[in-house]
């Protein structure tokens, strides 16, 4: 396995990751998190809301940064 190829990998899981998280986002409820319990993981919904808040900021720049690197050719196949 190359390491283009493992960084296709993982930027595919970290887009499907962010699909996921900003779909957990709610403006005004529990939005989607409130269908599997999610809510009662953290001690207060402000609590939670800043930990996805970090966790969707954080994969949002991997995922733009890796479609910058795959996007610019900087990577040459090896092999």
């Amino acid at each position: 396995m190359t390491l283009p190829q493992i960084i296709q990998i993982i930027w595919t899981i970290s887009g499907v990751l962010l699909v996921v998280l900003i779909l957990l986002h709610s403006p005004k409820g529990d939005g989607l998190g409130g269908i599997g319990g999610q809510a009662q993981l953290f001690t207060s919904a402000k609590s939670a809301e800043k930990t996805l808040n970090q966790i969707t900021w954080t994969l949002s720049t991997v995922f733009i940064a890796l479609t910058i690197v795959l996007s610019a050719g900087w990577l040459s196949p090896q092999g």
